[in-house]
């Protein structure tokens, strides 16, 4: 059985926590999870509270907690997500170890470690879908129904991508996530990527792209998804919450989100198609990076019209 650790950087989160352990504890797993925790720069009780959680799981939680205070320059994502991860290497210290990254504000499903393991190989990078939480739906009803209007967007742009450029260890059915909420690769892979980059956001695509140049194979299975908290605000510049103050904004009446309109996708898919041999899949994502944005000139369709 392949080792595995749960690496959850976490900062002021002293109610979520025990969500996320307590849905850790329920995995369908023969076997006790490891928790490698890294609590960053807080002030409300987190350890304590995540610690607290650990000893009600009945021995199924294996947690190894780390404190930091990091400076003000490096108290952001990159920082607190590579001593997560470094946590969970350094424990298990095995090249064939598995390293799934999650966020503090996740419940993933009782599948998603078995999932997770399932489509795990030596070289894979594993992507898990990122749902909002369900639990929350009464409370954000704009924030689901603008949810549903981009899964369908997303996914006519990935059935567009499927059909211009396949690709031959991602293929459909496929969602399109790769963040650190549901993100899967060894310790042999994590290593040759050179770990988490020190940068304040998007440190887990810099993560994937180093581990893609160092010959990894990014998928996207569907059976491997996870909840995250539908909170339009959260710890981490420019995460997620975020991206879900500007949805609540639209769902309340503002203008809507403007997007790509779908022909500059197949145009990007046949760039990509064209460039693939030539740069490798490491070299593709950066040099896709450097292309001028595709301009968001088509308001974000009602999900009935797509």
């Amino acid at each position: 059985m392949r080792t595995l650790a749960v690496c959850v950087p976490a900062r002021n989160e002293a109610r979520r926590l025990p969500v996320l352990l307590e849905a850790l504890a329920a995995q369908d797993v023969p076997f006790a999870v490891n928790v490698a925790l890294c609590i960053n720069n807080s002030t409300d009780g987190s350890a304590q509270a995540a610690q607290a959680a650990a000893a009600k799981s009945d021995g199924r939680l294996r947690l190894k907690l780390a404190c930091r205070e990091f400076p003000p320059h490096l108290a952001h994502a990159g920082s607190a997500r590579r001593a997560a991860m470094e946590l969970g290497a350094d424990w298990l210290n095995a090249e064939d170890a598995l390293l799934i990254s999650t966020d503090a504000d996740c419940r993933p499903p009782a599948h998603w470690l078995s999932a997770n393991l399932a489509n795990m190989g030596a070289m894979r990078i594993v992507g898990g879908r990122i749902e909002l939480d369900d639990s929350e739906a009464e409370r954000w009803p704009q924030l689901f129904a603008m949810r549903r209007r981009f899964d369908d967007y997303w996914q006519k742009v990935r059935a567009i991508e499927d059909e211009v450029d396949p690709v031959r260890w991602d293929l459909p059915p496929r969602h399109g996530d790769h963040t650190g909420a549901s993100l899967a690769l060894t310790v042999g892979l994590y290593r040759a990527a050179g770990g988490v980059p020190l940068i304040a956001s998007g440190e887990d695509r810099a993560l994937v792209g180093a581990a893609l140049a160092a010959g990894g194979q990014l998928m996207h299975p569907q059976n491997v998804w996870t909840r995250t908290s539908a909170r339009p605000t959260g710890r981490a510049a420019g995460g997620m919450s975020e991206e879900m103050s500007r949805w609540l904004a639209a769902g309340q009446g503002r203008a809507a989100p403007r997007v790509p309109a779908y022909h500059h996708w197949r145009r990007r898919a046949l760039w990509r198609r064209e460039m693939r041999p030539v740069l490798g899949p490491g070299l593709l994502m950066e040099a896709e990076e450097k292309l001028p944005p595709m301009p968001a000139e088509m308001p974000l369709p009602e999900a009935a019209q797509i």
